[in-house]
């Protein structure tokens, strides 16, 4: 996967003047990389445009403007990625009801040692993740995972853990889209 280049950011003001057609393309690239596993899982895979992308609106919103602090966010955004091989994704467990929330993320706090992505062929490859992100019991509604497929082309997600089993095909222009960000043809 490809970071983002320092180069590649410009100044909050010369953003902005972009911001409204850059932002749409990146919504267009986000469309078939917002994947939806299910009533409660969705799965957001970055590319260097959607890093960019959110670089840009961290400058733009909070002013940054000192060099060390927009190497920074671009480093923390970069990780996102992962590397040669892998796709990054943000995973959002949503369940709006609050009492429900809580009782989940508690009984599924192994959750994310059973999540896969199907490969072509049919392995299934687990993510790796940041244990930080479990504690006092209980699983973060919000996880960053990196899954190595090395260069296999995606054909489902899914959870085969005991309180939430779920299988997921891929769509074709989700399949076309991580297969373009992991340069499979």
């Amino acid at each position: 996967m490809n970071h983002v280049p320092r180069s590649d950011i410009v100044d909050y003001v010369t953003y902005e003047e972009q911001r409204d057609e850059y932002r749409a393309k990146v919504l267009a690239i986000k469309r078939p990389r917002r994947i939806h596993v299910g009533e409660h899982l969705t799965f957001l895979f970055e590319n260097a445009a959607t890093i960019r992308y959110q670089v840009q609106e961290m400058m733009r919103t909070e002013r940054i403007v000192k060099e060390a602090d927009i190497v920074h966010e671009l480093h923390t955004y970069n990780e996102l990625l992962g590397g040669e091989g892998e796709l990054g994704c943000t995973l959002l467990i949503e369940i709006d009801d609050e009492e429900d929330r809580s009782i989940k993320l508690k009984q599924w706090i192994e959750l994310i040692y059973h999540l896969y992505f199907e490969v072509e062929g049919g392995d299934r490859i687990r993510p790796k993740f940041d244990e930080r992100q479990i504690g006092r019991g209980r699983l973060s509604s919000v996880q960053y995972l990196k899954f190595d497929l090395k260069g296999r082309k995606p054909v489902a997600l899914g959870a085969d853990f005991s309180h939430l089993t779920i299988h997921t095909e891929l769509k074709p222009e989700q399949v076309a889209a991580l297969s373009e960000d992991l340069g499979i043809k």
